[in-house]
């Protein structure tokens, strides 16, 4: 386990991965009843970009800080409004991972439950969530809650499948999460984030999924330039099964928009796929 987000935090993917974040949990907040959010690989949950991580690549300029500089359209304010929020809760020199965006928008009878195996980064997510009634945080492999923890006590909910792609294997063992996922908790919303390299490598991961016959899944892509240098990651994307019935329309608005914001390169775009077997 050597990847460390702090690298990376703030960055395009964050972004995106965490506006996808915000529009879910807002969806479910719309009913009384609580839910439950899983984050299956948290790392730290807060990050400094202050931090020696964040100076050696400055990756949060092209991503939130760009944004933050940009001139939002009135149209995409309230897409953007709870995301935003939470940004701007934690100021100019930190940035909220995941396990925070989803934290700060939960209400009181919601619950968060994290986990995060890294050695050095399970205790400072222990201490980010120190006293957090709300919030359990388990030194655990993430890869066992999808055939183990759920489905919740609570019944609704999501699941952020968002793993280091170390070895290889993540994608393969994402599709085995999916599956695990449905057939234990059919209800659940269960998004999958992946990285965009090469778009016919990407094509043929999703061409899988479609194949596994899955009801309502979708794919949402973002592109920061012409995804061909596999060197470089040119993109990135969400794969979610129950997602919101407002998300595909609200990102089709918004990510033609995001996209030139967040670009370095020519060719940058979005895309959004059904993947369902219908």
């Amino acid at each position: 386990m050597n990847y460390r987000h702090a690298y990376h935090a703030g960055n395009f993917a964050d972004v995106f991965k965490h506006i996808l974040i915000a529009r879910m949990v807002d969806y479910l907040k719309r009913k009384d009843k609580a839910f439950r959010v899983y984050d299956l690989h948290a790392g730290l949950g807060v990050y400094s970009l202050e931090a020696e991580e964040a100076g050696k690549t400055e990756e949060w300029k092209a991503g939130i800080g760009a944004l933050l500089a940009a001139n939002i359209p009135s149209e995409h304010k309230k897409i953007l409004g709870d995301y935003l929020d939470v940004v701007h809760a934690f100021g100019e020199k930190a940035y909220p991972g995941s396990p925070m965006v989803a934290r700060k928008l939960l209400r009181k009878q919601d619950r968060l439950s994290l986990y995060e195996l890294h050695p050095d980064d399970a205790p400072i997510l222990n201490q980010n969530f120190a006293g957090d009634y709300q919030t359990r945080v388990n030194t655990l492999d993430g890869w066992l809650v999808p055939g183990a923890h759920v489905p919740p006590k609570e019944a609704r909910g999501m699941m952020l499948i968002d793993p280091p792609f170390e070895d290889g294997k993540d994608f393969d063992r994402m599709i085995d999460a999916m599956e695990k996922a449905r057939h234990r908790w059919a209800g659940g919303t269960v998004a999958l984030w992946y990285p965009v390299k090469r778009r016919d490598h990407t094509d043929e991961w999703l061409g899988s999924l479609r194949e596994r016959g899955f009801d309502d899944l979708m794919s949402f892509e973002i592109y920061i330039r012409e995804p061909r240098p596999s060197s470089l990651l040119n993109g990135c994307g969400m794969v979610i099964a129950n997602a919101p019935y407002t998300l595909r329309d609200e990102m089709g608005r918004l990510l033609p928009w995001l996209s030139g914001v967040l670009k370095q390169g020519k060719g940058a775009g979005h895309r959004i796929q059904n993947l369902s077997k219908s």
